[in-house]
């Protein structure tokens, strides 16, 4: 069998799995039995691996990982399933798996639709040359594994207005009776955030340094890189407000989740604008 069937064949069942996960966590979240719990994680933790696998026998097929096009969806899918893992550990709630598993199953589902596994035409040796840098990759990552983080900030930001509506309307739901606390909910926000924030200022940093260092013109003018600024912004002003100036935890969440839109919007920009100094954005590689 050829490395591409196995690629293949690794992302289909890493697909399963995640689906299997996502609809666990549901069950999950809506009865709190302790057997759904271990299954979804379990689901969950196989699906990384054979996605690692799946990326692993990707780039032994293409001698090195795509960075450009819907493969890096699938990239963003592993770092968001690792992040959720990481987070998971350290707060012991399964609770995010219930949002943040479905968003990389999606993730993978669109990366798939839109081409991600077919054969793809690389771009031109002095565009290409561009991607082939330290530089590049570090900020690749970067920013990838920022994006997670900011991802599971929303989330975290998401629970904590839906409890926070539930108190005031003086209403016991389902939903509030199966999410954390409110300062829980904060807390994870503000961690998430404070974790991704350095990493996406490092991974930006390095790409206008590669910018810089191409010298091409008016690379501060890309829609990504604008976008990317706006991003910045968004949630220096959340870590400064939240911080320094002691903002509710209310306000904060919706600038969170505000940050979060803008996120998959230059996700989004990133993939289908064929415009400006991203080369690896253009549609078809």
């Amino acid at each position: 069998m050829s490395l591409r069937f196995l690629e293949g064949l690794t992302m289909w069942v890493t697909m399963a799995m995640l689906a299997c996960a996502t609809i666990l966590y549901a069950y999950h979240f809506l009865s709190k039995r302790a057997s759904f719990s271990f299954y979804a994680t379990l689901f969950t933790g196989a699906a990384f691996l054979f996605l690692t696998a799946s990326v692993g026998l990707h780039s032994s097929a293409v001698e090195g990982s795509r960075l450009w096009g819907p493969y890096s969806m699938v990239l963003a899918a592993w770092a968001l399933v690792l992040v959720y893992f990481v987070v998971e550990h350290l707060i012991h709630l399964k609770v995010y798996g219930t949002v943040l598993v479905p968003v990389a199953l999606g993730l993978l589902v669109v990366a798939q639709i839109i081409g991600a596994g077919l054969p793809v035409t690389p771009p031109p040796p002095a565009e290409l040359a561009l991607l082939e840098n330290w530089r590049v990759i570090v900020h690749v990552v970067l920013i990838v594994f920022a994006n997670a983080g900011f991802l599971v900030g929303a989330a975290a930001s998401g629970a904590y207005l839906g409890l926070e509506a539930q108190l005031k309307g003086h209403r016991t739901s389902t939903l509030f009776k199966r999410l954390p606390s409110l300062g829980q909910t904060d807390l994870v926000a503000r961690r998430a955030v404070a974790f991704a924030f350095p990493a996406y200022s490092a991974g930006l940093l390095l790409g206008i340094l590669r910018a810089l260092e191409t010298d091409v013109s008016m690379w501060w003018a890309d829609p990504r890189i604008i976008l990317s600024g706006v991003v910045w912004a968004i949630y220096a002003a959340y870590l400064y407000l939240h911080y320094a100036r002691n903002m509710s935890a209310r306000t904060a969440a919706r600038i969170a989740l505000v940050g979060a839109v803008f996120v998959i919007a230059l996700s989004i920009v990133a993939r289908t604008v064929p415009a400006g100094f991203h080369i690896f954005a253009v549609p078809g590689l």
